[in-house]
């Protein structure tokens, strides 16, 4: 037991990050926690997993993706469709009548049977992504360039779903759907789904885990840390970098068929640019390179952005740009890497000169950080 700690102290973190979340519908009835919280951090764990994803890719690989939001919402449009059938009984929607349609779109259909519905929301995102990864990385095409082109296929999608009125409602997206496993308004279903959200976050934290532990894993850090040298040393970077957006794109199709059973909705919103672009912040912040940073980091940044926004509607994205200014320039590790740091190597009584003011002024920036995530709740105007 104790060599485990030793030797896999992340993975302890993690443990004890999914102990406190299987803990919230617990706190829930406990009156800890407002009723909304099992949903709220529902949507958080589902981020966790597109986070994980994105740590794969970005982290350890070193493609930097402002698209992801593509294949969450991809996944999140499937699931809502299927739902949405369920609760029309297989014929066609208001907005379809609007449109002038008299019977299902022809690629609507499939959305009927669940086995369909949930081959057709991995197999889409899958396909998607296996395109735009041999293409662009058979080219070499790499870095800032390879970002630019995800932002300007997000934005083309994003544009897209808002102009497809007729067949998926445009801008407001399919709304007022229940869950895949009965009414949303039943607090026991969104319990159920809690847990569902929660067993796949596990589940992929291992998978990844054991991907980065074998010697695949030191080929995608080999690649991130020079590719060029990788390539000589006759190794198929394309095929590598292809392999892991890929399953980086399903684990985020797989977190948006999760997330709209736990929101009730989706639109083409979670595709935006933006929205990519905080899928980044979240590893960043949590940590680039740690896969429990990354869980961490998308909890973390998701629960500041929920109660500044709610305290301060107007200028919560100011606070979240700040935040994410100070981890860029005194946590460039992220939170995870401090606390590694922290266990490591930090001694303040050892420490001396700079190095001891240095590390007081990031340990009490990081509590400073961490104070504010928890007392937000208090701001509510």
């Amino acid at each position: 037991m104790k060599s485990f700690f030793t030797k896999n102290p992340r993975n302890i973190a993690f443990s004890i990050v999914v102990i406190l979340l299987a803990l919230v519908p617990l706190f829930t009835d406990m009156g800890l926690l407002t009723s909304s919280s099992i949903v709220r951090f529902g949507r958080y764990i589902t981020f966790a997993i597109v986070a994980i994803g994105i740590d794969l890719i970005w982290g350890y690989t070193g493609i930097l993706s402002l698209g992801h939001g593509i294949y969450f919402c991809l996944g999140a449009y499937g699931m809502a469709m299927y739902l949405l059938l369920q609760k029309t009984g297989g014929k066609i929607t208001d907005f379809m009548q609007r449109g002038g349609f008299t019977e299902l779109p022809w690629f609507w259909k499939p959305f009927n049977s669940l086995p369909l519905s949930i081959i057709l929301m991995i197999a889409v995102p899958t396909l998607i992504a296996w395109v735009i990864g041999y293409f662009i990385f058979k080219s070499r095409v790499k870095g800032v360039y390879f970002s630019i082109i995800s932002q300007a296929l997000t934005w083309a999608m994003y544009t897209l779903f808002n102009g497809l009125q007729p067949y998926t409602n445009g801008t407001n997206g399919i709304t007022g759907i229940d869950t895949i496993i009965g009414s949303y308004y039943n607090p026991n279903n969104i319990k159920i789904l809690f847990y569902i959200a929660l067993v796949v976050l596990v589940l992929v934290y291992a998978l990844t885990s054991f991907l980065i532990s074998t010697k695949f894993g030191k080929i995608l850090v080999a690649i991130r840390d020079g590719e060029n040298r990788t390539y000589f040393s006759g190794y198929k970077v394309s095929s590598f970098k292809n392999f892991v957006y890929v399953l980086s794109a399903v684990f985020a199709a797989i977190a948006g068929a999760l997330y709209v059973n736990l929101n009730n909705s989706i639109s083409p919103t979670e595709m935006s640019i933006t929205f990519s672009v905080g899928m980044v912040i979240w590893v960043a912040v949590g940590g680039r390179g740690s896969l429990i940073g990354a869980v961490i980091g998308a909890i973390l940044v998701s629960a500041c952005e929920f109660s500044v926004s709610s305290a301060f509607p107007s200028v919560w994205q100011y606070f979240i740009g700040i935040f994410f200014t100070v981890v860029i320039l005194f946590f460039r590790r992220g939170i995870v890497g401090i606390a590694s740091d922290l266990v490591a190597k930090f001694n303040l009584k050892k420490a001396t000169g700079k190095e001891a003011w240095l590390w007081q002024i990031k340990f009490y920036l990081l509590k400073i950080y961490l104070l504010f995530l928890m007392d937000l709740r208090h701001w509510q105007m």
